[in-house]
């Protein structure tokens, strides 16, 4: 049976046991009950929140959903703090792509204003071969560790005479070291064995040249991991020509989108990978790469793999293992059958025919189980 590959992303996922425990603790449990905020968003979000919503209620996963309907195409503040309280009083989310506004004098992204408000300080993608050769490459097992927060992604742009703008891109110490921190505690955690900094420290010898010198640091005071920088451009190549030889990589804001884009292609396209937003207070877990996906939208041929396999990260983090680890092996087995397919992986099954034969395969294990 094709399992995991390593099991490794589905342990526990925060950093630190206390908050673990105060997770647990702050969990609102009616009957042994999860409450879990479902941020949908905009594009596909609602039909891959309905495909995850099907298979948990098919396999009486004892979570309940506070869906919060927020778009933003159509932007309604009053939703949008509905939304950041839900996700503070359950410390837990499951969101699909909130569209952002286009063009000069538009507001901030509300991807962005949503982790920044949650300090969700680390952005984690999760980039793996999957059964059924959908992929060029075979053995790609690395993780990208983002920055979340400031970065490229500050939001500080001004334009400083007629025709020149100025964008700044902060880095700080103590960002760079706090997601330092959890890369390297998450690599120990899952028995990963090295950390790769992602950098322009050539060019930004003070900007990218902080963040360099802070995971190298953090990094090296953890004496079973091995540490490497590697300058962007070359990590682009890299990833491309020989993905195998990455573990961990730890990147500024920008940078890491661009590799995450770049994994999750190695590996079977924006419909493939899972992810989550990591701060001290709430974990939201997503896709891994964030595509809105607007010309698919309404038709049912959204590859809903990614965002089932959020779900499953979702449910072991809640301690429920063994529905979490039910919905992976099935979404492999699916896969690894090669029945049934989104368009995106060369098949013409819609998202609610793939949606179907998951919870069939679930249901098909449990038989297995129940007869041995």
């Amino acid at each position: 049976s094709h399992h995991v590959n390593t099991m490794s992303t589905l342990r526990a996922l925060l950093p630190r046991p206390a908050q673990l425990a105060r997770q647990a603790h702050g969990l609102t449990r009616f009957g042994g009950r999860y409450v879990v905020s479902l941020l949908p968003g905009d594009g596909i979000g609602q039909e891959l929140a309905n495909s995850v919503k099907t298979v948990f209620k098919a396999m009486s996963v004892p979570v309940d959903f506070q869906e919060i309907p927020f778009s933003g195409a159509k932007p309604d503040e009053s939703v949008f703090r509905e939304m950041v309280t839900s996700v503070r009083d359950t410390m837990v989310g499951l969101k699909g792509v909130i569209s952002t506004p286009r063009g000069r004098g538009t507001a901030v992204s509300y991807n962005m204003r949503l982790r920044t408000e949650l300090d969700l300080y680390a952005n984690v993608v999760s980039c793996q071969t999957l059964p059924g050769n959908i992929a060029r490459h075979s053995n790609v097992d690395l993780v990208v560790v983002r920055q979340n927060t400031e970065g490229e992604y500050s939001g500080l742009e001004h334009e400083i005479a007629p025709g020149i703008m100025e964008s700044l891109k902060v880095i700080s110490r103590k960002e760079s070291t706090r997601l330092a921190k959890f890369a390297c505690h998450f690599a120990q955690q899952h028995g990963r064995k090295k950390v790769s900094a992602i950098h322009k420290a050539n060019i930004m010898k003070q900007g990218d040249g902080l963040f360099l010198k802070c995971c190298k640091e953090v990094t090296e005071a953890h004496h079973d991991l091995k540490f490497e920088g590697m300058i962007v451009d070359n990590a682009s190549m890299q990833m491309v020509s020989r993905p195998q030889q990455f573990d961990v990589m730890v990147t500024p804001n920008l940078y890491g989108t661009i590799i995450g884009n770049i994994g999750a292609g190695l590996v079977g396209g924006a419909g493939v990978v899972s992810g989550f937003n990591v701060g001290d207070d709430a974990v939201l877990f997503e896709p891994g790469v964030r595509h809105l996906a607007e010309d698919l939208k309404g038709k049912n041929v959204a590859n809903p793999i990614g965002m089932l396999r959020s779900s499953a990260l979702l449910l072991h983090h809640l301690g429920l293992v063994e529905f979490g680890n039910q919905i992976e092996v099935a979404v492999n087995e699916v896969l690894a059958a090669g029945k049934v397919r989104t368009p995106d992986l060369k098949g013409n099954s819609t998202t609610t025919e793939f949606t179907d034969a998951v919870i069939r395969q679930i249901e098909s294990q449990a038989t297995a189980d129940v007869s041995h």
